[in-house]
């Protein structure tokens, strides 16, 4: 799909400077702009890209001023950087404005699907499914029986939903995410060997949640796993059963919080922390990189870091401990040796 630049500076209340009719097709970087292609300028580091720049439309800000020739198109904004973010935005949009049902899949008769729907080939869509108005459901995607999906929520293709899950409102979940499946639990027997606990219950993902690829969030073993309104997973994260994440906690890739947990609002988890089960984490939390958090955090607002996670200002001082710990073992060993040879020479003297 092409637009001209005097389609894109009507988006964004721009102003043009050169060819109005010029059109566009892609994006990119400005340091690798191409014809047919629109990029943006707000860092300065960036400006002597624009006057060897081949992309065809440049955004630029408003106080910007030319010192050489330019051969793209300028469209001038007050904040360049808002200005070719929301251009994303609107062309996400249009990309993503597919409606429909492709051939083969499966519809169960008795599911019900909302207005201005799209649905991919091989997709498979079970019994009593509830699905809103404007949803995407891309190819390959499976929905288990009895699950609910609300409105204006896309599925990317591979995505697994198992039966009794519920998806919110504006939600994006990415290829190859897994929603309720079941639970790590399993019993030990007599004979030493494992049996499997029932997984009864189900998973329930809040409003304006993202879900990066390949994460997945398991059903309850009694009750739900819930995740709140405007939570965001990265990728290849794992959410076990009966885990809670309150609203607007962010969470990078490669974490994994075990079953039962309870994860208050607004956190900030960084990736590959593992968080053990059975504990609490208050509102507000920040957790460090490639943290273990063993334990309850005592307080709202703390920065933990560290396995086990300790807070950030103790673990930056056991860190300086930690390096010098070499040269305090030379040293101990040499006080060691005095004291064994003042206390040889007192027992010789005796």
């Amino acid at each position: 799909m092409k637009f001209t630049a005097t389609q894109i500076a009507t988006l964004l209340n721009g102003e043009i400077v050169g060819d109005k009719s010029i059109t566009v097709y892609k994006l990119s970087k400005i340091e690798e702009g191409e014809e047919g292609s629109i990029s943006f300028l707000s860092n300065s580091k960036y400006t002597k890209y624009i006057y060897n720049t081949k992309a065809s439309i440049v955004i630029v800000n408003n106080k910007f001023v030319a010192e050489k020739n330019i051969s793209a198109t300028l469209i001038k904004v007050e904040d360049a950087y808002q200005a070719f973010t929301q251009l994303l935005s609107y062309y996400d949009q249009v990309k993503a404005d597919r409606t429909g049902i492709e051939e083969p899949c499966f519809i169960s008769k008795s599911a019900k699907i909302g207005d201005k729907h799209y649905i991919g080939a091989f997709a498979y869509i079970g019994e009593n499914v509830k699905i809103g108005e404007n949803v995407k459901i891309y190819p390959q995607v499976y929905i288990g029986d009895n699950t609910t999906i609300g409105n204006n929520t896309t599925l990317f293709s591979g995505t697994k939903v198992y039966s009794e899950s519920i998806i919110g409102d504006d939600c994006i979940l990415h290829a190859n995410v897994v929603i309720g499946s079941d639970g790590f639990g399993f019993a030990p027997t007599n004979n030493g060997d494992f049996k499997k606990t029932p997984q009864t219950g189900n998973a329930i993902i809040g409003d304006r949640v993202e879900i990066g690829a390949g994460s997945t969030v398991d059903r309850a073993t009694l009750g739900s796993t819930k995740i709140g309104n405007g939570v965001k997973l990265d990728n290849h994260i794992q959410v076990a059963h009966n885990v809670e994440i309150g609203e607007n906690t962010v969470i990078a890739a490669q974490t994994g919080i075990a079953g039962s947990t309870k994860i208050g609002k607004n956190c900030m988890i960084g990736g590959q922390v593992a968080i053990a089960g059975h504990i609490i984490i208050p509102d507000n939390v920040k957790i460090g990189a490639k943290a273990g958090v063993a334990a309850s955090p005592k307080k709202e607002g703390v920065i933990l870091q560290g396995s086990p996670a300790i807070e950030m200002r103790n673990f930056y001082r056991s860190s300086a401990v930690f390096k010098m710990l070499p040269d305090l073992k030379r040293q101990i060993d040499t006080l060691t040796k005095k004291l064994n040879q003042i206390q040889n020479d007192e027992a010789e003297n005796d």
